[in-house]
């Protein structure tokens, strides 16, 4: 059977023996370990070896089990999840063949796993290579035929692809990597499935994965041992849960209770390297506190011993210290099974710990889970709960960490303040912050301004609210009573610190947008004389105001950077843009930083980015941290609309910090800060407001320091 033309009957007959010789029996781990040869070079090359993997050997051998009509397999990385069906397609191929379909995540996929792993098969193992009918009509990228009469065909998730004529045999790999409704007809799983229906118990649909979908309940807790708990969409861990449930299970060798390998039983020092941690990495036997280490160590059986003697427990099974499993299984017509990273063959728990540890620092530093999601998915082999969904925070608990702090000046450990203003339809909601070393904040000052300066022309003596989004002119208070506003120190010197930036929100709505891009082109150019109010702010203007104002504009695209400064409309010149091309704006993806101030608010470590409260603020203020919450998408919601200011103006004051261009707190070298950043004796943003009126304005040349006078006479 190939593309040439047989010459003799015998030859044909010879040809076609395999399709007619009865199924060769042995299980699915019996014909690997028969017939499996592997040519990993630089890594292992020999004959497959069910010993190094001896938790694969019950999920095989379920794979032909009559009892079962569907299998699930989670796991982390490096555990051999997938060489699962690589055996199976040998099994196929050499002792019992079958029409059968492996199903990856796209048809740029299923080319790769055609390529990479079915035509290294065939010329790694020559038992399938010799069963291959040759020519590109029975051999080619997703179609591969034997003389067995077995087709197997790679395919990915579409209706089409799911839909047709029956196959028993069918195989799903990296599960949670694919769309979970495929056309809108259900899950690939549900649809692999119903191919294999027509073959009753002889029939086996297979879907192998690591997790990736959030868990979307953080107060779930399990009704059974082996529950998994509710993940995004019906991904891996939901098969799983239609299952029976089975875990692995070590046994200890000094209590001789069984307990699952898992991460959360690992324990290391807490050393700076994350390097030299991980070389102190054992694992805590949860019964009785005894010791393990990767390899052996001290008489103690290390990872690879310890999975000899390994087994599945099925959820509803007990192991007793007799050595006996009781109980009564869980029952399903799927087979599921869940191993954890700790017990995978190709993963050491050095690298285990490193990862997780680097990736918690630069959720620390970023307020980034990424890192934190794939290690633990990948690594780890657990499903992730987002750090917000997991925090129990609420408004009393942030303000018992309330510090008597002095009301409205600057405490000991600041070294710059920045100023964030968010704009409401009739007020400015201003939040001024103290940032000290490590990226920690202080709150210093909260207000409102709600008045303009127009006055009203019904009411001698008085004047209208602030209308941001409607009058240009009402955007000048934030010059005087925000940009120019100072602070007196803590240490009673009668010194001063004034801010060093300021951020503002951009508005949202285009009259806003407008009006904030001209506010920032006064504060450039100045007070312009023909104004009703050039008087009053001529004599508090100084060039380089708007050097010190940034406007800023929220977005949440999950590719977008942190932040990026921008120039708006910079494709119109016109007298009408907004913006026209020469006013920055700070465009900053806000998932990242809320992620990063939710981390800040449970630290409590000075110079690690803590958050500092003083006693004097009202209790709405910590009511407006605890508003926005992380949905299991990972975005932050407002779900009741309440106010919650304090929040974005952190943000926005995070915002203003990390950016380079601006402050870029994340590269300050602190044992040699720039001059504004400084101990208070040396920085530039301290003034004495009794010998310098105007805290930004230079002084006149005969404005001496009598007090440096007299110094120089002495």
């Amino acid at each position: 059977m190939s593309d040439h033309t047989f010459m003799t009957l015998e030859e044909m007959v010879l040809s076609s023996a395999d399709a007619v010789r009865p199924p060769e029996r042995l299980t699915v781990s019996q014909a690997a370990d028969k017939y499996r040869k592997l040519n990993n070079k630089g890594a292992y090359v020999g004959p497959w070896k069910n010993s190094v993997v001896p938790y694969l050997v019950e999920p095989m051998d379920t794979l032909t089990s009559l009892k079962y009509t569907g299998l699930v397999f989670v796991g982390p990385a490096q555990c051999g999840k997938t060489e699962m069906y690589l055996n199976w397609h040998t099994y196929n191929v050499i002792c019992d063949p079958a029409d059968m379909m492996l199903i990856e995540a796209s048809q740029g996929r299923a080319a790769d796993f055609s390529k990479r792993r079915i035509d290294r098969l065939h010329r790694d193992t020559p038992d399938t290579q010799e069963r291959l009918i040759t020519g590109k009509n029975y051999d080619n990228t997703f179609d591969k035929r034997y003389r067995s009469g077995a087709m197997v065909t790679l395919s990915w998730p579409t209706v089409n692809e799911l839909s047709g004529k029956p196959i028993p045999r069918l195989f799903l790999t990296d599960y949670d990597r694919m769309d979970q409704d495929v056309g809108g007809d259900g899950s690939p799983f549900d649809l692999a499935s119903a191919r294999a229906t027509t073959f009753r118990r002889y029939g086996m649909t297979c879907a192998e994965s690591s997790p990736s979908h959030p868990i979307t309940d953080p107060r779930w807790s399990p009704s059974t041992p082996h529950e998994a708990p509710p993940t995004e969409g019906l991904g891996i861990m939901a098969l799983y849960n239609r299952g029976d449930r089975r875990r692995w299970h070590w046994r200890c060798i000094d209590c001789h209770l069984s307990f699952e390998p898992d991460f959360n039983l690992l324990e290391w020092d807490d050393l700076d390297d994350p390097r030299e941690a991980s070389r102190t990495t054992r694992l805590v036997c949860p019964h009785c506190g005894s010791y393990y280490r990767h390899d052996p160590k001290g008489g103690k059986p290390g990872k690879h011993l310890m999975n000899q003697n390994g087994f599945w427990l099925r959820d509803g099974q007990k192991f007793t210290q007799e050595g006996e499993i009781i109980g009564e299984a869980y029952e399903s017509e799927i087979a599921s099974f869940w191993l954890k990273g700790v017990a995978a063959a190709f993963s050491e728990w050095q690298t285990l710990v490193v990862r997780f540890i680097r990736a918690e620092r630069e959720f620390q530093r970023s307020g980034s889970e990424t890192a934190l999601k794939t290690t633990t998915n990948v690594d780890q082999g657990r499903a992730y709960l987002p750090k917000s969904m997991a925090s129990d925070r609420v408004p009393e608990m942030l303000k018992d960490r309330a510090k008597p702090l002095g009301q409205r000046e600057v405490p000991m450990g600041v070294r710059f303040l920045v100023a964030s203003v968010d704009v409401q339809k009739n007020r400015f909601v201003c939040q001024v912050h103290g940032v000290g070393q490590g990226g920690d904040l202080w709150i210093i000052d909260r207000f409102d301004i709600r008045y303009s300066r127009r006055e009203d022309e019904n009411r001698d003596g008085q004047v209208h609210y602030v209308k941001p989004f409607t009058f240009r002119e009402d955007w000048r208070v934030l010059m005087e009573e925000v940009a120019l506003k100072t602070y007196p120190l803590a240490d009673g010197s009668g010194r001063h610190m004034k801010i060093k930036d300021t951020i503002s929100d951009s508005g949202g709505m285009n009259e806003a947008a407008s009006n904030a891009y001209e506010f920032w082109r006064w504060l450039k150019n100045g007070p312009i004389e023909t104004e009703d109010d050039y008087e009053h702010y001529n004599k508090l203007w100084v060039p380089g105001l708007h050097g010190r104002f940034h406007l800023y504009k929220g977005g949440s695209s999950p590719t977008a950077p942190r932040t990026k400064v921008d120039y708006p409309d910079s494709g119109r010149k016109d007298r009408m843009a907004g913006a026209r091309g020469e006013i920055p704006v700070l465009l900053v993806n806000v998932t990242p930083l809320k992620n990063q101030i939710d981390a800040m608010l449970d630290r409590d470590k000075p110079m690690a980015g803590q958050i500092n409260f003083p006693d004097w603020l009202d209790i709405n203020f910590y009511k407006e941290l605890c508003v926005e919450v992380k949905n299991h998408k990972g975005v932050w919601e407002n779900p009741k609309s309440f106010r919650n200011e304090s929040w974005d103006l952190l943000v926005m004051a995070q915002a203003v910090l990390i950016e380079r261009r601006y402050v870029g707190v994340e590269r300050i070298d602190w044992t040699d800060p720039p001059s504004w950043a400084a101990e208070w004796d040396v920085n530039d943003m301290i003034y004495d407001p009794v010998t310098q009126k105007q805290p930004f304005a230079k002084k006149a040349e005969d404005d001496y320091d009598l007090d440096n006078l007299a110094e120089q006479l002495g």
